[in-house]
């Protein structure tokens, strides 16, 4: 099932997915089991709030949330804590939100204390150009590959080479991605508030595409990576696995391993070849150039280092 529609169909089931899977703290690092269920707990009851003002997690805006605070402070000990660690959540949950194009907007910035950005957001983690040569040369294929290792070179290939999101590799088909030609590209369909696209491939990812395209021959139509065995859908925690075991066989350790990596990878890369913020948020398919300028501001600081 495609991402966005489960965060429509079934929220809280999508919720504990990206928690699992991807969400991170102020300091990169995934949520413990505990605070995962407390974050559970909480979004949960977010979400009976806004379900019952007829609204959804792509919808509602800041006066459901203003709504949402008065009520939790009127249940609550005056003095608590309570109210800043629902604004960091559905702030965190809101720019997640905006990141897949199901919003384009963050409604949680808009309401005290998030009249703008928190301090503690995280910096965005990338890999730095060695690292990134590193595993470039990783996906390329060898005479001993099996089919899973083709796969997996294939997938890291596709992210980092065209800065895809995962939920548009888990949609990719065969016909989206073209690997001869003069311009190797891949094409990502609308999604939510994300218009269709087409980027451009790094030269490096073409091998590994080419091989796994070669050895797994179907129909245009059919998935690019479908899951292993039943066909379908692959889901987000075998892309995190193939990711994180692809870092660590060129002995990179991050706090965070998952596919976000290599997008930023990806996006810093264009900034670093001269293009501008605007450019690059186009081809990563955002609406907002927030995570652009974050990894801009890395080159300066690096430059001023």
């Amino acid at each position: 099932m495609d991402t966005n529609s489960t965060w429509l169909s079934a929220p809280s089931d999508a919720y504990r997915i990206w928690q699992e899977t991807e969400a991170v703290g102020a300091d990169r690092r995934p949520f413990s089991a505990r605070s995962r269920l407390q974050h559970a707990a909480m979004f949960d009851r977010f979400l009976r709030h806004i379900h019952e003002r007829h609204a959804s997690v792509a919808t509602f805006d800041a006066a459901h949330i203003e709504s949402f605070f008065n009520d939790v402070e009127r249940r609550t000990t005056p003095g608590t804590t309570t109210r800043l660690r629902y604004a960091k959540l559905l702030n965190r949950l809101c720019r997640h939100l905006v990141e897949i194009g199901l919003r384009t907007t963050n409604p949680a910035s808009e309401v005290r204390p998030f009249e703008r950005w928190p301090e503690d957001e995280p910096l965005p983690l990338y890999l730095d150009q060695p690292t990134d040569e590193r595993l470039q040369a990783w996906t390329n294929p060898s005479a001993q590959d099996d089919s899973r290792i083709l796969r997996n070179r294939a997938i890291v290939a596709l992210f980092l080479g065209s800065g895809i999101s995962a939920a548009e590799l888990r949609q990719a088909h065969r016909c989206h991605v073209v690997v001869d030609g003069a311009r190797p590209n891949v094409f990502v369909p609308k999604r939510g508030a994300r218009d269709q696209r087409r980027v451009t491939l790094a030269h490096f990812a073409s091998p590994a595409l080419r091989q796994w395209i070669d050895v797994q021959p179907s129909a245009d139509d059919a998935l690019l990576f479908p899951a292993p065995g039943q066909g379908g859908v692959v889901n987000d925690v075998l892309l995190g696995t193939v990711v994180k075991d692809a870092l660590e066989a060129i002995g990179f350790v991050a706090p965070d391993m998952s596919p976000r990596i290599l997008r930023n990878t990806f996006a810093r890369r264009q900034l670093l070849s001269g293009r501008s913020n605007e450019d690059t948020t186009a081809m990563l398919g955002l609406v907002s150039q927030r995570t652009v300028v974050r990894l801009r501001a890395t080159i300066s600081e690096a430059g001023s280092s």
